[in-house]
């Protein structure tokens, strides 16, 4: 076992020393006002780097599918509508989990390695006036492609359907505004950009989030994700019980949230951007081609198709056993052609981009 790999896959990524050191502290029950307290603090984080008001912001126990399925269960009702861009893996995952909740399924697409068009999701959503949700992955980690989503906010704004954004890459790493882009319900996770250790998925929820799920006509589908009861355990007075929730993670999650915002989150966004176009201006110098379109690319993951003759798995092997650093494999379409790098949260650092960048060309040389 190797404790000196240098995470730059897309996630988890190295969490910042004041995440690690927390997870010394001793453990909390979960009903503890001391750990409560922790959490209140959480939310108060996690309120800043969303940018929002919402009272309905918590850490959901478990990673980012966690937070997906919370915020889809929690809000959508079998035969309601679910309108869901689909440019790469993760918003193929979010159709899933709305068709496992009982969703009518509208898939509004774009090729792998593009953003999806925010008049294409609002035309959908006028074909299908009554959908409950449209669901956009802000920043799709298969791809490394950012896709524009405050469009779509202000134009859903005045009708019924609420916007759900997926910011699992992207909250703490590019501009995210909860509340200024009109986003109705967001999740996210640690272990990416706000450098903890994977466990719990950060959700927020906004008025009108809150009051679709208070009008529901039948229970929510997971009792464990149901994010009604969750908010009475997280935030009421006194707290109703629900699970036996990690003080670890909590202790974790609030100090690299702290971490963050003792730098700035307009300079920990401008940190990221900078590393990113270190990286993605090196690549095709080394034959890689960026797999995301200029313009839409992501700072915090970038996908690369590798150069032609280059065995995608093998090299990426070599790249750990030899000098210790990780990166991802491509998943769906870019499955054996591609990486995924990250620079994220705690590695974001020319340090990172220096370092993967010369071991990939003594590989390459070999």
């Amino acid at each position: 076992m190797n404790s000196d790999h240098l995470l730059l896959g897309p996630g988890p990524s190295a969490p910042y020393p004041e995440a690690v050191e927390a997870l010394q502290r001793p453990v909390l029950g979960h009903l503890d006002a001391e750990y409560l307290g922790v959490v209140a603090g959480i939310a108060d984080r996690l309120r800043a780097v969303f940018r929002t008001s919402n009272e309905l912001t918590l850490p959901v126990s478990g990673t980012g599918s966690a937070g997906m399925e919370a915020c889809v269960v929690s809000l959508v009702e079998p035969g309601e509508t679910v309108i869901v861009g689909v440019n790469g893996y993760f918003g193929e995952r979010l159709c899933e989990v709305a068709r496992r909740a009982g969703a009518q399924v509208v898939r509004v697409e774009a090729p792998w390695g593009t953003a999806l068009d925010p008049a294409d999701l609002l035309a959908a959503r006028r074909a299908h006036p009554h959908a409950a949700v449209l669901a956009v992955v802000s920043a799709e980690t298969s791809t490394g492609v950012r896709n524009d989503v405050a469009p779509v906010g202000a134009e859903l704004a005045g009708t019924d359907t609420l916007l759900l954004v997926d910011a699992v890459t992207a909250l703490g790493g590019t501009r995210l505004e909860v509340d200024a882009w009109g986003i109705d319900a967001c999740y996210s996770a640690s272990q990416k950009c706000l450098g903890a250790p994977p466990g719990l998925a950060p959700v927020t929820l906004g008025p009108r989030a809150v009051a679709k799920m208070a009008a529901r006509r039948t229970p929510v589908g997971s009792f464990y994700l149901d994010l009604g009861l969750l908010q009475r355990y997280f935030l009421a007075s006194p707290p109703t019980y629900h699970h036996t929730a990690s003080s670890t993670l909590a202790y974790a999650l609030h100090a690299g949230l702290g971490r963050l915002l003792e730098e700035g989150i307009e300079q920990v966004w401008e940190r990221h951007a900078r590393v990113g176009a270190l990286l993605q201006a090196a690549l095709p110098d080394l034959g890689f081609r960026l797999a995301a379109a200029e313009g839409v690319r992501l700072p915090q993951l970038t996908a690369a198709l590798l150069p032609d003759g280059v065995d995608e798995a093998a090299t990426r092997r070599r790249l750990l056993d030899e000098y210790g650093i990780e990166v991802g494999g491509g998943l769906g379409e870019f499955a054996g052609r591609a990486w995924r790098i990250g620079l994220m949260g705690h590695a974001a650092t020319e340090r990172s981009v220096v370092t993967v960048l010369g071991a990939v060309r003594e590989l390459l040389k070999s």
